[in-house]
């Protein structure tokens, strides 16, 4: 209803309406006089329904009334609740405009505070990191725990090894391996998975030392009684006290199996005194006197020899490491303490050359009186792990390249210095009149200058002290390779597979083989005697040449003259018999000596080659001699037995590196004798010892042997010079046999009948072998038990 309408039912009665409307009334209900008689009946009605229209009227009014005062009250609900709205319309366009404000990223404005979001990443972020936090945490409290239970469960009496005493400590070894394990595979948190996983390893390996520091004080304490480490007379010591060192010594022995083989707890109070003495503030600890500390080493060593090899060797020998040698296994752990004595003092040394020098001279010879000895690390736990020589420690100065770079430059400046001195001595270039010199030939014919003798003499004793001492020693390595290769692939290791194998015991007392077959078979074998071979080679040249320099000559010129340098050199092992004789110093070198040895050393690699390289082939070529197919289908093309295939892929192998890695010269001789024993074992294995073959069966083993032929032509590439007849050279005779054999006709007639017939002279028989095979290496005897093996 519109407000218009509401007025105009709340406006009163309009006068003029009411008139009108009754004048109307009237005109139409009364139209004459006798019609007004009715009229007070309707006056009557009229009022009845005034009456009626009043209550009604005032009833409205009232309702009106009511509903007005109902409509204020809505109304004045309405106008607050629309000032309500009002402001919270207001508040909820600041609160927005506060939120679109938040919205806007701090790093878009350098002045504005993080968004919600961010925020809310920024938490979660920071919760994510206490979790892994609380799981590092975790980590680390429960491998604490498992070091603390490990030391515990290992000290409680009665101190024994066995696999539930040490159970903690494997549980927590495995702990760290999975931890690393789990750390290695996560990529981005690399840092932290990092220092966890090295906090884990060191708990682990502090763990272990105090489980080996429980035994270790237990021997030591028991070894003390026994007066350790002073030299004892073990076997008069008491009998409770030998029983309590040998029970205290096979606990520490059994730990050692479990994981590592080690004397360290015999070694630790000597590693104490060579600390007290010459690593602190004694008077023995001098830098100018390193033989002090040598010796003291090589003391130790000599006077616990008898001990180790009788008491400790005996305790060794029951348990699976029994090739461990007692002796050298403790001079083997000795060594670091010279070692690392030298590792600290050099530094020191390389501005004093002098006192670098006599250093050196001193490990060497601290070496040269262990090798004499017979040390080895061969048979050691070194030696299990690791095939190579011992290098001396005198390799800690020379394996490095800045400290041998300062001795050489140093032996070069103090040379020089000398020979400046001897030159500007004042009687430098006065004539000699020593009554020694005077005996010698050369002084009888020529007399020399003071200056002369003196640098003879300067050059002798650098060469008899520094550099035979040095190619002494690395022949010595060498053959030790060789002797060490030989021992790995003999007849006994190659028939029993395994048989010399190393077990080494792993941290999870589980047992890892160390294969030594295969450090020298296959092409690995080969490559190391090519190395030793090259080697002994080079060093061979190279001292022919040197032998052959001016400077060289006139020097063993020089100690052939003078019978003080000639009787040194006559004490010296290294050099030749220095006769005096001229003709005998015309024929000979200052080097002969150690060439030769370099020489045999050449020749023996070669021969180790040979047979290496033979000896594979020829046990891969087993199997396809006992079990070789033949064809029966004479016209059927011959195909390559499958077990053929490894031989053949082995000698071309074998060869192909041969030819990339050694000289032609080398190569030839190897080539040729490696072939002509491979031809030799084919044709007895194949033809003279097989029994009678077929056509079809000769045919097969005549293709086989022009296949080895294609097979070293391809290996060797050309190498050789000479087109393909050096190649087929060595292998002529398997060859000249494997045609013969499978000859068929005319050719199977005339091999015949000239070999067996009784009138063909024996250089008519010759010219008719090169007729039907090419070849006429076989004797006529050899050619007739070839031809006797086939059938017909």
């Amino acid at each position: 209803m519109s407000s218009e309408q509401i007025q105009s039912l709340l406006a009163g009665p309009s006068i003029d309406q009411a008139n009108s409307k009754a004048a109307l009334f009237f005109n139409s209900k009364y139209h004459t006089l006798e019609d007004l008689a009715q009229l007070d009946g309707e006056v009557a009605q009229s009022r009845s329904r005034r009456d009626e229209l009043q209550a009604t009227l005032e009833l409205s009014q009232s309702n009106v009334n009511a509903l007005l005062e109902e409509t204020r009250a809505a109304a004045e609900e309405y106008r607050l609740a629309a000032q309500e709205l009002s402001l919270q319309r207001h508040a909820l366009a600041d609160e927005l405009s506060t939120l679109t404000r938040n919205l806007v990223s701090s790093l878009s404005d350098a002045d504005g505070q993080p968004t919600l979001l961010e925020d809310i990443e920024t938490m979660h972020r920071n919760l994510k990191e206490l979790n892994h936090v609380r799981s590092y945490v975790q980590v680390i409290e429960y491998a604490l725990r498992l070091s603390a239970a490990a030391v515990e469960q290992i000290s409680t009496p009665p101190l024994t090894i066995t696999e539930s005493s040490i159970s903690n400590y494997k549980e927590l070894y495995h702990f760290a391996a999975r931890v690393s394990d789990a750390c290695s595979e996560v990529e981005g948190d690399g840092k932290q998975s990092v220092n966890l996983v090295n906090f884990l390893e060191k708990l682990r390996d502090k763990t272990w030392s105090d489980i080996k520091s429980t035994f270790t004080t237990t021997l030591l304490s028991v070894a003390e009684k026994l007066k350790w480490p002073m030299p004892m007379t073990y076997f008069s010591s008491p009998e409770e006290d030998r029983h309590a060192f040998e029970r205290a010594f096979r606990n520490l022995l059994e730990l050692q199996i479990l994981w590592t083989v080690s004397f360290g707890a015999l070694v630790l109070p000597l590693s104490m005194r060579f600390k007290y003495h010459f690593e602190g503030t004694r008077q023995t600890n001098q830098l100018h006197k390193p033989e002090w500390y040598f010796t003291h080493v090589l003391n130790l060593v000599n006077d616990h020899r008898s001990f180790m090899e009788t008491v400790v060797q005996q305790l060794i020998s029951p348990t699976k490491y029994n090739s461990i040698n007692a002796w050298h296994e403790f001079t083997l752990l000795l060594l670091p303490l010279p070692s690392r004595k030298l590792r600290r003092t050099i530094p020191s040394l390389l501005s004093h050359p002098s006192l670098l020098a006599h250093t050196i001279y001193q490990a060497l010879s601290f070496d040269a009186a262990l090798t004499e000895e017979e040390f080895t690390i061969s048979d050691t736990s070194a030696g299990l792990l690791d095939d190579n020589d011992w290098e001396g420690v005198v390799q800690v100065i020379l394996g490095k390249k800045e400290w041998f770079d300062a001795w050489i430059e140093g032996e070069k400046r103090f040379t020089e210095d000398q020979f400046h001195d001897i030159i500007g001595a004042s009687d430098a270039w006065q004539i000699a009149d020593d009554e020694d010199s005077r005996d010698s030939l050369i002084e009888r014919e020529m007399q020399t200058t003071n200056s002369a003798r003196r640098i003879a003499a300067l050059r002798t004793r650098f060469l008899l002290s520094v550099q035979l001492p040095i190619l002494q020693l690395y022949h010595g390595r060498m053959s030790s390779s060789l002797d060490a290769f030989e021992t790995l692939s003999s007849a006994l290791v190659r028939s029993v597979p395994g048989g010399l194998g190393v077990s080494i015991g792993t941290k999870d007392h589980t047992s890892v083989n160390v294969d030594t077959q295969a450090l020298t078979s296959g092409v690995a074998g080969v490559q190391r005697l090519c190395k030793a071979l090259l080697s002994a080679r080079y060093i061979e040249l190279s001292m022919e040449t040197w032998g052959e320099q001016l400077f060289f000559l006139e020097l063993w010129t020089e100690i052939n003259a003078r019978p003080s340098l000639r009787a040194r050199a006559q004490a010296h092992p290294l050099l030749p018999d220095p006769s005096g004789n001229e003709r005998d110093i015309s024929e000979t070198t200052i080097f002969d000596v150690l060439t030769a040895q370099y020489r045999k050393l050449f020749d023996r690699a070669h021969d180790v080659i040979v047979q290496h390289v033979c000896i594979e082939v020829e046990s891969s070529l087993k199997a396809h001699i006992s079990a070789m197919i033949s064809n029966p289908n004479p016209d059927a093309h011959i195909a390559v037995s499958q077990t053929l295939l490894a031989p053949i892929a082995l000698l071309s192998t074998h060869l192909a590196y041969i030819r990339s890695t050694v000289p032609v010269t080398s190569l030839t001789s190897l080539y040729r004798r490696i072939a002509t024993r491979l031809s030799e074992h084919i044709m007895q294995r194949q033809i003279l010892y097989r029994g009678n073959v077929s056509l079809t069966e000769a045919k097969y083993i005549h293709a086989e042997c022009e296949l080895w032929v294609e097979t070293s032509h391809g290996a060797l590439a050309g190498a050789l010079g000479g087109g393909r007849n050096r190649v087929e050279s060595p292998w002529s005779k398997l060859l000249e046999a494997g045609r013969l054999i499978a000859a068929e006709g005319d050719s199977w007639t005339k091999a015949v009948d000239s070999t067996f017939g009784t009138a063909v002279s024996e250089g008519d028989w010759e010219t008719h072998i090169v007729d039907v095979t090419g070849y006429s290496e076989l004797s006529r005897e050899e050619v007739g038990r070839i031809l006797r093996r086939r059938t017909q």
